[in-house]
């Protein structure tokens, strides 16, 4: 295998990442949403966790160029806590597994034993057949915990 292959990137349900966090205190959830999202939409609440969410934009408004600091921006928000698990969060799971790639990209050719994951549906889950979000799938229809600012 090449080393610029993409790394694989397993995907879990929401509830599943709720219970891989709760199982492992190490484990990490980043929420790569926009700022305008976090405020607006909500974000996840693990305090009944014990974890803290990491808040560090994949794409920035108004255009959602791509951060170009992400993984910096992650690897300082860590500071010297490297968790075994990275589980990563978007609106429906798709930045999130682009945010997860590059993550784990990182870890691999620094040589941390670490998995990233991404959160299949991300927080508001999919389009319905309306056209609306937060009916199908996702964070917040699984009935996890969140809350808004």
């Amino acid at each position: 295998m090449s080393s610029d292959a993409a790394p694989d990137i397993r995907q879990l349900s929401p509830e599943a990442a709720w219970d891989l966090l709760r199982e492992d205190p190490t484990a990490i959830l980043i929420d790569v949403r926009t700022r305008s999202e976090w405020a607006f939409v909500g974000v996840p609440d693990l305090s009944s966790l014990g974890h803290r969410l990491l808040l560090v934009e994949w794409a920035q408004l108004p255009n959602m160029s791509l951060n170009p600091q992400f993984v910096g921006e992650v690897m300082e928000q860590l500071g010297d806590h490297m968790p075994k698990a990275f589980l990563f969060l978007c609106r429906s799971g798709v930045r999130s597994d682009a945010g997860a790639r590059a993550v784990q990209a990182h870890l691999n050719a620094m040589g941390q034993q670490a998995e990233c994951v991404n959160v299949l549906g991300g927080f508001e889950g999919d389009l319905d057949e309306h056209g609306h979000r937060g009916c199908v799938n996702g964070w917040k229809v699984a009935g996890l915990p969140w809350r808004q600012s």
